[in-house]
Formats: structure tokens, sequence, C-alpha cells
């Protein structure tokens, strides 16, 4: 068995090792707990970039769900081809949710009308994109693109997940995913009984750190637990990034900076390291498993 084993020092004064199996006949050891590390968001703009090349310069395995339909999507891109380790997947986007920066379709507006706004972007929330009667042949052939895009960047792909779960909205909408998924040979976030470990996205920014600790210190052994998360930095570009959805948080940029903070913080290293954690990636899980695995998520 093939084993990459990432070691780092702690503030703190001890190792924390963390190993990430390939092709490995089992996921990890009956007393340790199995997480997946999933950081969404990459390649919308270039302060989240920035703090992806972090994440991935601190070699602590995680997945990099990248947004194709974005402007900073090639910059994504450059960063991921410097460390091929890192597993991939298409963030599949329906929306555009900032003020005053938005994006549209990567088929192009006149191919999938439905979708987009009088100005050709696509909607803020997905109230407003069912407002205006989305079809199914549309979402079909956007995701598609936003697919073919992301495999004709050099990347190696290996999932789809959902930005905002527009794209799995509806049944309809979710079976073009699972039906993509298994054309392309790709596995989907969810599909191989993960479970979300969550609780610190809607926390102040002050109380990410330690409420991240406090999840993960109560983890147990069993099921895959997914941790996702929105990072960024904070600089005047993200700062006046504005969310136009009223749920989202209203100091985006303090939120991510602060996510990100947590998840390089030694204490979070340090709270894995207590449960014994096994850190894999979805490759791992498609090599493993491969995509007929997959079963649709209880909703």
């Amino acid at each position: 068995m093939k084993t990459k084993i990432f070691t780092a020092l702690l503030s703190l004064g001890i190792f924390v090792t963390i190993a990430v199996a390939q092709n490995t006949t089992s996921l990890n050891a009956n007393d340790s707990v199995t997480v997946l590390i999933r950081c969404d968001d990459i390649g919308m703009c270039h302060a989240v970039n920035m703090a992806a090349q972090q994440v991935a310069e601190s070699k602590i395995p995680f997945s990099a769900s990248v947004m194709f339909a974005c402007p900073w999507y090639d910059e994504a891109v450059e960063i991921l081809k410097q460390h091929p380790e890192i597993s991939i997947g298409v963030h599949l986007t329906l929306n555009a949710e900032w003020k005053n920066y938005r994006w549209g379709p990567v088929s192009g507006r006149t191919a999938v009308p439905s979708l987009v706004d009088s100005d050709g972007y696509f909607f803020p929330s997905r109230a407003l994109l069912f407002a205006h009667h989305p079809t199914v042949s549309d979402v079909e052939t956007e995701l598609r693109a936003q697919i073919e895009r992301a495999i004709h960047s050099g990347l190696h792909i290996d999932y789809l997940d959902y930005h905002m779960s527009a794209a799995v909205s509806t049944p309809e909408f979710r079976a073009v995913v699972e039906k993509l998924a298994h054309e392309y040979g790709l596995g989907i976030s969810r599909y191989f009984g993960e479970e979300d470990a969550e609780g610190w996205y809607a926390v102040s920014p002050e109380q990410k750190k330690d409420t991240l600790v406090a999840v993960t210190s109560k983890l147990q052994p069993g099921a895959i637990r997914l941790m996702v998360f929105h990072i960024g930095l904070e600089t005047p570009e993200m700062n006046a990034l504005v969310d136009l959805n009223p749920f989202g948080p209203k100091n985006m940029s303090q939120h991510r900076h602060a996510e990100l903070e947590a998840l390089l913080s030694p204490e979070f290293r340090a709270a894995l390291a207590s449960k014994h954690a096994h850190l894999i990636a979805y490759r791992q899980l498609v090599e493993k498993f491969g995509v007929d695995a997959m079963k649709r998520p209880v909703e």
C-alpha cells in the first residue's frame, strides 16, 4: 500500500501526522476518524485563489471545488497544476450571487436563455432562477459545458458538486448531474455516504476556529465526515463583495479569512491528531469504489 504522509510541526511543540491512502484496501483503522476536507468556490476571485494556494502549500490533504464559470478560474488552474496531488472537482454553478460581480454561462447566454437575466448573467438566487422557469435541457447544456471546460483545462478532474445546491434543486436537475457524472466517470460529493460535519459557517469570524476545533473533537469513527470550507483573504477585493441573498453573511471577507485561518491552525491539526484522523479526498473514493458504487443521498 502506497501512502503519502504529510507531517506538520505544530507551534504546540508536537507533531501531527496525516495520511492519505491511495488505492488502499480500507479507508481507515478501526479506532480512527475519516475526514474529507472540501474547499468550495475556488476560481471565484483572486482572494479565494490566494487562500487556496495557502492551503495547497500547507500540504493538508483536501478536495478543491473549482467554479469554472467564473472569470478567475484560469488562475485557479495555474495554481492547482502545481499541486497534482490535490483532488479537483467541478463546482457546478447556476447562480452568481454577488452585487457588482456577476458571471454567466460557459455555454453562452443564447444557448441557455432560461438560465440568465436580461444582461446574460446567472440569477443571484435559486428563487429568481426558478421564477424564470429554467429548462432541464438548458441545465444539461450548461453543466456539460462547465465539465468540458474543466476537463480541457488540463487538470485531472475527480468529482462534481454544486454551488448553492441549485444544480440539484429538483429531481430532474439532480438526474442530470448523475447522468453527467456517470458519462464522464466522475464522483459526486455526498454520494459516498459522507456525513456533514458542520457548525462554523454561520458563527462569527472570532468563533470560527474554536467552533471547528470543538466539532472535530467530537467526531467518532464510522462514516466519512465531510468538512466544507469557504476560504478567502480579507482584501479590498473580497471586502467589496456583497451577497445579494439575505441569508449570506454581511462581512463575507472576514468570514472567509477566518475559515482559512481555522483550517490552517495548529489547534485544528491537534484536534485531528487527537482523533487519529485519516484524511482522504474524492480521488481516493473514486479510485477505490468507482462511480457505479455511488448512491443518491437521502433528502
